[in-house]
């Protein structure tokens, strides 16, 4: 029997829309099959300006228990799939850190062969989705992954609207993933899971 495709989505989340997201890739990818960890990646802004937002205190009580990535979870996987809300178009800082950890694994090639994938949200409409997904794939690229994308494999896609990845607008918080947003994000981890298995076999893992 082959062995279970292995499955990292990690994720920051201040108020919570990353981390609904990064729950739903994970629900996804354990139906396919996948042997899944949730990992959150480590806070950096200081705790005045996390008690100033009451939304962001909440949900970092809510997911106080959710475990923080290591650089262990990259080597593990077979997919990785990534996720964090855009800053200016980019991925936010706290998920930029602990990639910037990853030179030691990416010196010895340990992150090269494998799948990755991305997700993001925003708070307006077309606040930077696509940039922040784009850019985060170029990391991927100097990985030596393979990404794989939603893409318009599925007629769900064509109301969501983006092939980069699973996107949401939460209008700054207030509005939670809804069906469309959570169904991207399903399909973009059974994709990631099919490819991976698909590569883990070939490659033979």
């Amino acid at each position: 029997m082959a062995a279970q495709t292995k499955v990292a989505v990690i994720y920051y989340s201040a108020t919570g829309t990353t981390y609904q997201m990064a729950q739903a890739m994970c629900e996804a990818a354990g139906d396919a099959g996948a042997d899944v960890r949730l990992r959150k990646v480590r806070e950096l802004a200081p705790d005045e300006a996390i008690r100033s937002n009451s939304g962001w205190q909440a949900h970092r009580l809510e997911t106080q228990d959710v475990p923080e990535a290591m650089l262990d979870d990259l080597s593990w996987a077979d997919v990785v799939i990534f996720g964090a809300p855009t800053r200016y178009g980019i991925i936010a800082a706290q998920l930029k850190q602990f990639i910037d950890t990853s030179g030691p694994l990416w010196a010895q090639g340990a992150l090269a062969n494998k799948v990755y994938s991305g997700f993001t949200s925003t708070g307006t409409l077309h606040g930077g989705q696509e940039t922040t997904l784009t850019s985060l794939f170029n990391v991927f690229y100097h990985w030596g992954g393979i990404v794989v994308t939603p893409g318009y494999t599925d007629t769900s896609q064509f109301i969501a609207g983006n092939p980069y990845g699973a996107s949401h607008t939460s209008n700054n918080g207030e509005i939670a993933p809804d069906s469309v947003a959570l169904e991207a994000c399903a399909l973009t981890a059974r994709r990631a899971v099919q490819i991976g298995t698909a590569l883990k076999a070939g490659l033979g893992g």
